[in-house]
């Protein structure tokens, strides 16, 4: 063990000389190479003291004192400085005040790369956090309102056209819309200001995407493909269809993103529905624009979901009696696991908000299930939690045993106390409440859909009814699918038949057995 160890060092020492050596060529290129390997093996105990032994950090820190590196070059050697100093084995407070006003002057400087500027403001922190002088003369060197410039997200807005397609046409496609449909645009516009951030419809990104999408659905800017037969007549009812066409999917685009109260997180999803509504209405053939519009009308996201269902039941393979007791056989178990993972989730327990006169000055509760699934633990906090809270910190708690009900939505007893939360949708459809002996209730309002599917579930399963969230359908319907896919691999291309085989008629005589004995 001891010749292994110190086998180690003797490498790493080697390494770290010959490292040394070569970030002070006179090769640009070697030297940059060097520096990258040095970026690489600095986080490693064993080389980082080997090579600050050899002076290594002096040696950095006077290439970044010189000013003669930048670019590639300079972020690796405050790579490497930074790995090495975050080791601890030098004290920070040897720093000159030369090498403090050249990672100042980086952070100051308006156009500096942003690998160069994360590498800076780290060093500067670790400065900070780690000595109290150094506090100081970082202070002289930087200001307040120098930190705040990089906050500003400065994007060119003509760089989300260069990707083609759709190229410009995406901004045709706009510019046609808010000159020649005024009433439309400005309509789509207010209400996405008028919605809370987390709901907001970006239209310049949504735009962008849908230029694209009606691109692949059109093949517009494929060479022509003679042995295509799509044919659209109403592209032939107005001088300008594509625009028209692009202000009726827009539109529809933004109904849809209400229909599915969408975040920027499902904004992919949002556009696979747009795009099946597209593509089943374009199906149709519709004549003109208008029938487009009425097409589009009856295809709302509820009417995708029970098609996308309808048609997945009305598969040959699905309904075969053999795969319907199969599937009969299948759901209890899925059902088993959904509720498992429920329960695990609250053992794992969620933080809510308490709802008060003054939002502003919002305060969080937790809770969470005991791990033998007996009681329910809450108490108040001061603040969101980043990790798991432990049981001593709820001082609260409720027996399962005493729960009698769970209620939600409108029959909550604190959205019936509120009379100003009626109002409030968003907030009616994530509340429920726990009805338990004496006659008290445990209200929540849960901070997503999410959440609130995992809770009433959990909830319900502890008292031995059934989950009948939306995300219990989808999780069953998911889960299902994938282990009848599994079970029925090795039976692909072979013939499942209707009805069992005949069981064949008893034998005259069972003389045929052989008697060991």
């Amino acid at each position: 063990m001891y010749l292994g160890s110190h086998v180690c060092h003797v490498c790493q020492a080697r390494a770290a000389r010959q490292l040394l050596e070569r970030i002070q060529s006179h090769g640009i290129d070697a030297r940059l190479e060097a520096l990258k390997e040095l970026a690489k093996l600095s986080a490693d105990p064993t080389f980082a003291t080997e090579f600050i032994n050899m002076e290594g950090i002096g040696t950095l820190a006077r290439l970044v004192e010189s000013g003669t590196h930048f670019g590639e070059m300079l972020a690796f050697t405050l790579t490497a400085f930074l790995e090495l100093m975050d080791h601890g084995i030098v004290s920070w407070d040897l720093l000159s005040l030369s090498f403090i006003k050249q990672i100042a002057g980086y952070v100051n400087q308006p156009m500096v790369d942003v690998s160069i500027l994360q590498r800076s403001l780290a060093i500067l922190e670790s400065m900070v956090l780690n000595s109290h002088s150094l506090y100081h003369r970082v202070a002289q060197e930087i200001t307040v309102g120098q930190l705040i410039g990089h906050l500003q997200n400065h994007v060119n807005p003509a760089m989300d056209f260069t990707q083609t397609p759709p190229g410009m046409l995406a901004l045709d496609n706009m510019l046609y819309l808010a000159k020649l449909h005024q009433d439309t645009y400005i309509r789509i516009v207010l209400e996405n200001s008028s919605r809370e951030d987390k709901h907001e419809c970006p239209f310049g990104r949504c735009a962008i995407e849908l230029t694209r999408m009606l691109c692949e659905i059109l093949q517009v800017g494929e060479l022509p493909n003679e042995g295509c037969n799509d044919y659209h007549p109403m592209f032939f009812t107005h001088d300008r269809a594509w625009e028209e066409f692009f202000c009726v999917c827009i539109q529809l685009l933004n109904k849809t993103w209400k229909e599915m109260r969408a975040t920027a997180e499902d904004f992919n999803k949002v556009m696979q529905v747009v795009r099946e509504q597209i593509t089943r209405a374009l199906a149709m053939k519709p004549s003109s624009l208008d029938q487009l519009k009425s097409k589009l009308r009856g295809l709302n996201y509820s009417e995708i979901l029970r098609l996308r269902q309808s048609e997945r039941m009305s598969q040959d393979d699905f309904q075969s009696p053999p795969i319907i007791e199969l599937r009969e056989r299948i759901q209890p178990e899925i059902l088993e696991l959904i509720k498992q993972q429920r329960l695990n989730r609250l053992c794992e327990g969620s933080c809510f908000r308490k709802l008060g006169n003054r939002r502003r000055q919002e305060k969080f509760w937790f809770c969470r299930l005991s791990l033998n699934h007996k009681v329910l633990h809450y108490g108040d906090l001061d603040e969101s939690p980043q990790g798991e809270v432990p049981f001593e910190l709820l001082s609260d708690k409720i027996p399962v045993s005493d729960i009698k009900s769970v209620v939600t939505g409108k029959d909550c007893p604190h959205m019936k106390e509120k009379s100003a939360l009626k109002q409030n949708k968003e907030v009616l459809e994530l509340a429920f409440s726990v009805l338990y002996d004496p006659d008290e209730t445990l209200n929540f309002v849960a901070p997503n859909k999410y959440e609130y599917c995992i809770w009433t579930d959990g909830l319900c399963a502890l008292l031995g009814r059934e989950m009948g969230s939306d995300l219990t359908r989808s999780d069953l319907d998911t889960l299902i699918s994938m282990e009848m896919k599994l079970r029925l691999l090795d039976l692909e291309n072979i013939t499942i038949p209707e009805a069992p085989p005949p069981v064949p008629k008893e034998p005259s005589s069972y003389n045929f057995t052989y008697n060991y004995s």
